[in-house]
């Protein structure tokens, strides 16, 4: 049971309750761990499920071509999705973006700004919109997309692919849209200056307009 990096036993479950060869859940409750994806002789009778936090280096992780361990999202717990506003507040934004699930969840609200993340389907959009005195700013967190926007909803002639590590800019009075072209959900937040939901927002699925 030699995990990927030679290391037995694998790092991320050792310490696991109840730890043997027949239960292979890692510290993280992932099945199996992706450590084992390719150890020799692992894999039978073993499903290959992966965690949120796994899911993005699926490919690497199974091919071999991951070098250097995966960190876990937020220590050894997930952080829980709220409104922590408008207290002070500190987070792996990236971990927390690829944590969601819900279409809209509302992080972080105060009086001058707001931070949501999201999570757009396969296929799906954001929708098109434009808010008037709100700038926003937009990261891809995970996932790949193409963005649009224009002064006119029906002239939208700022077109760009946008992917893993982009930024995007909305300037107060712009329509603006984003469209999920990739094969797996679309992981963003977004940043409203001021605030464009009320507090403690949670959208689980897309709002049917």
């Amino acid at each position: 049971m030699y995990n990927t990096y030679r290391t037995y036993p694998c790092t991320y479950c050792a310490g696991t309750p109840g730890y043997n060869h027949d239960d292979m859940y890692n510290a993280y409750n992932t099945n199996p761990c992706p450590y084992f994806a390719n150890a020799p002789l692992y894999g039978q009778g073993f499903s290959r499920q992966y965690s949120d936090f796994y899911a993005p280096f699926a490919d690497e992780i199974e091919s071999g071509s991951r070098i250097g361990p995966l960190q876990p999202p937020m220590g050894n717990n997930p952080i829980a999705l709220k409104d922590y506003g408008p207290q002070p507040f500190s987070v792996n934004i990236s971990a927390a973006a690829k944590q969601n699930k819900n279409f809209r969840t509302s992080l972080w609200t105060g009086r001058h700004l707001q931070v949501t993340l999201m999570s757009i389907n396969v296929g799906d959009d954001i929708g098109l919109e434009m808010h008037p005195n709100v700038d926003q700013f937009i990261r891809i967190e995970d996932g790949q997309g193409t963005i649009r926007m224009g002064k006119n909803k029906n002239r939208l002639d700022y077109q760009a692919s946008v992917y893993d590590d982009f930024a995007i800019i909305v300037p107060a009075g712009t329509w603006h849209n984003i469209i999920n072209t990739g094969n797996r959900p679309l992981k963003v937040y977004s940043i409203y200056a001021p605030p464009q939901h009320p507090h403690g927002t949670v959208h689980i699925t897309k709002p049917v307009e």
